[in-house]
């Protein structure tokens, strides 16, 4: 999925660039002072010509050699402190700016933890990449070296005019003929600019995102000999971004063209010129010296123009593309259900002595749920959905796929929020609670096990509270039945790779169960947590978890009967609804469609079913 944007019409570099400045505030007095320096440095630059004329007009026309071994002697001075001083100016900004990169990096990471998972839904991980890398990276660069210098040139060629007009206006108006066309193309080029730099750092986030899946796919692209179609893909990602690389390059060399050759051409005029009142007499040789001295030292400023501009627009490009995720709302303690006060189980449920919350276990009130980006007028996902799991209860939750059953469960520790109606804990509405403190209470294991590039320990001990130990870690181990990680090269300080792809299917899974359960925690949400576990494994981790189960009020998805048989009750949903609860052996017994979905329990499991 691609997030490229067309620049806003109307966006002004400048505005744009000027929402750095908090990160810039900080740092501003030395980032002011390198300015200041490489103003004066460059300055100093145009001291050359006036020392220079008066070496020829003095010194040189006198034949004066001791005069010119001074004036030589000026000019070394001179170049000593304008090194000096360009030096300076980078000691200036190089400590402060890598700061600045540093915490805007920072705040990116911090805030994309703090965006819900709608956001991360929609985009693509290679896109938050690139804005997190070479984003910031071109406005470090931008803020040491193109922001000083479309300054230091200003000024710098507004003082070197000023010289050249004072030393001959003539040839002052010679030289500056070229300025309006050179504008001209300057505004054209940043307008133009500004839409193809954006398209060729999207197109980057876009390749990144390739690049990224094709590493963490490996497995699939190899077993299903894809190779040659994700290298297609890439290529034409690749070729894509070429072009748009190239586009920029035929803008520069525009720009480059304009701005190099109307200067020159007008400086060989004034140097025709300049020869010729030299020879009628009415200018001196060293004022033509010092004149063309000085427009030389000029080219430097007025032919960077060119890329200044285009680090600019790129650096615009970078700042409006991180305040796109910056911008971004991010989970936030109150929800818009939460600015009416429920009237519903959750003033039900608090005791009348104190208003503290009761022992009510979770329980779903008329909850509605439609995705942020769905259509207005779509069905909602789930549509009044009321439910109640009683204090130390475990409930099954059966369905066919896509009826919704994960999206269920993602509401709980509000990974999403509900469109309406209400979630109590305990009698609790949990869009009353922080959601750290939320979280806390509620702990889930996802069908598809994350594991971090860590130890196991690490992974596990996650879900536990800060100062767990070894205890709560080889506890949860074996309730998950996941003891083969002791066995490990270096038992549970033993790293798992990116993703834990180091490891069987079955085995994170154990893990990020034993992460699920580490902790104690009062509620339980899991989502089909023994699906890649083999039957003898299932059984085992079954056994354990039941003594888990006996402390804890659960929600459980399951697909497969043995997991279903896990609970004390089950809830079926079918399309969007909860249609029927009750036992096992009832919903068998009254509902063909919860018959139909467990078809086989009876052959599959006949012991444990006489057991329930």
């Amino acid at each position: 999925m691609s997030t490229t944007h067309a620049p806003t019409k109307d966006r002004s570099a400048a505005r744009t660039l000027a929402r750095l400045w908090p990160y810039v505030r900080p740092v501003r007095v030395r980032l002011f002072a390198a300015a200041g320096v490489a103003v004066v440095a460059s300055c100093t630059g145009l001291v050359f010509p006036l020392v220079l004329k008066w070496m020829v007009d003095g010194p040189v026309a006198d034949r004066d050699s001791a005069g010119v071994w001074l004036g030589a002697l000026y000019l070394l001075l001179l170049g000593i402190a304008e090194a000096g001083l360009f030096g300076l100016r980078r000691w200036l900004v190089a400590r402060p700016l890598s700061r600045v990169e540093a915490e805007m990096r920072a705040d990116l990471y911090r805030h994309l933890q703090r965006l819900p998972v709608a956001f991360h839904d929609r985009w693509p991980s290679g896109q938050l990449l690139s804005r997190g890398t070479t984003d910031l990276m071109l406005l470090r660069m931008f803020l040491a070296f193109p922001l000083t210098f479309l300054l230091v040139n200003a000024v710098t060629i507004l003082v070197g005019v000023i010289i050249m007009l004072l030393q001959d206006w003539t040839l002052g108006l010679v030289i500056l003929g070229p300025a309006v066309p050179v504008i001209v193309t300057c505004v054209i080029f940043e307008r133009r600019y500004a839409h193809v730099a954006r398209l060729a750092q999207d197109q980057v986030g876009d390749l990144t995102t390739v690049v990224e899946e094709s590493v963490l796919g490996i497995r699939i692209i190899k077993g299903f000999g894809r190779h040659r179609s994700q290298a297609r893909a890439f290529r034409e990602l690749s070729r894509k971004l070429r072009g748009t690389e190239l586009h920029k390059a035929r803008l520069l060399a525009t720009i480059w063209g304009v701005i190099v050759t109307l200067p020159e051409l007008a400086l060989g005029a004034t140097l025709v010129l300049g020869t010729v009142q030299v020879a009628d007499g009415s200018l001196s040789a060293g004022t033509l010296v010092a004149f063309l001295s000085t427009a030389l030292a000029l080219r430097w400023p007025v032919e960077s123009i060119g890329f200044l501009l285009a680090m600019s627009q790129e650096a615009a490009t970078a700042t409006e593309r991180f305040f796109e995720v910056m911008d971004e709302s991010p989970e936030t303690h109150l929800t818009p259900v939460e600015e009416a006060p429920f009237r519903g189980a959750g003033n039900c449920a608090t005791s009348p002595n104190g208003g503290a919350p009761n022992n009510d276990g979770i329980r779903f009130t008329s909850v509605s749920f439609r995705y942020p980006d769905a259509p207005p007028d779509s069905p909602p996902i789930l549509d009044r959905i009321d439910l109640h799991i009683r204090p130390g209860e475990s409930m099954a939750l059966v369905g066919a796929t896509g009826t919704g059953k994960t999206t269920l469960t993602a509401l709980v520790p509000r990974l999403h929020e509900v469109t309406s109606g209400h979630i109590t804990l305990d009698g609790e509405d949990i869009t009353a609670m922080p959601r750290e403190e939320l979280r806390a209470l509620v702990s889930v294991a996802f069908e598809e096990p994350t594991l971090f590039s860590t130890s196991v320990g690490d992974n596990v001990l996650m879900g536990a509270e800060e100062g767990a130990g070894q205890p709560e870690l080889d506890r949860a181990l074996a309730v998950a039945q996941a003891d083969f990680a002791h066995a490990l090269p270096q038992g549970t300080d033993t790293k798992v790779g990116e993703q834990g792809l180091s490891l069987s299917g079955g085995q994170r899974q154990r893990l990020a169960l034993a992460r699920a359960v580490v902790g104690k925690p009062r509620f339980l949400v899991l989502d089909d947590p023994l699906s890649a576990l083999d039957v003898h494994t299932e059984a085992a981790v079954e056994a354990a978890l039941r003594d888990v189960l006996a402390d804890t009020t659960a929600l459980i998805v399951a697909h497969r009967p043995s997991t279903v048989l896990l609970a004390d009750r089950v809830a079926l949903l079918s399309e969007g609804r909860i249609t029927a609860v009750g036992t096992h052996q009832e919903l068998l017994r009254t509902n063909a469609e919860y018959a139909h979905l467990m078809s086989g329990v009876q052959s599959a499991n006949p012991e444990q079913e006489d057991e329930r």
